[in-house]
């Protein structure tokens, strides 16, 4: 399993952005039963919990940090998955990472990064 993101740039506060995440050796019935996470790291910092989203799509859970300003989703049919992020902070600025869970085994990708800033 690949798991591989884009999405990341240099964004002004109060800008946007959409992340993509594509995992490659799955079928697509595979990938609709992990569990898709975001994590993040920003400069000296412990990596830290974003969004998650269930296989179904349905419920999704977020950071109290992002709530209300990132929505994460999925397609299935594409073995994607995606966090939009609006009104974007400088405290936002990390790598941006997603992973893949399903029966105890996790994978990750390599990361997009995301800078917030005037």
């Amino acid at each position: 399993v690949q798991l591989a993101e884009s999405g990341g740039g240099l964004v002004q506060p109060g800008g946007s952005l959409r992340l993509s995440c594509v995992a490659s050796g799955l079928t697509v019935f595979t990938f609709s039963s992990y569990v898709m996470s975001w994590y993040r790291q920003a400069p000296g910092k412990e990596r830290e919990f974003v969004a998650v989203i269930s296989s179904a799509g349905s419920p999704t859970y977020y950071a109290d940090s992002v709530k209300g300003r990132f929505t994460i989703s999925r397609d299935n049919a594409k073995n994607t998955v995606y966090l939009q992020m609006n009104s974007l902070k400088p405290e936002d600025t990390a790598v941006y990472s997603c992973k893949a869970a399903y029966r105890g085994n996790n994978y990750w990708g390599q990361g997009t990064q995301v800078t917030v800033s005037s």
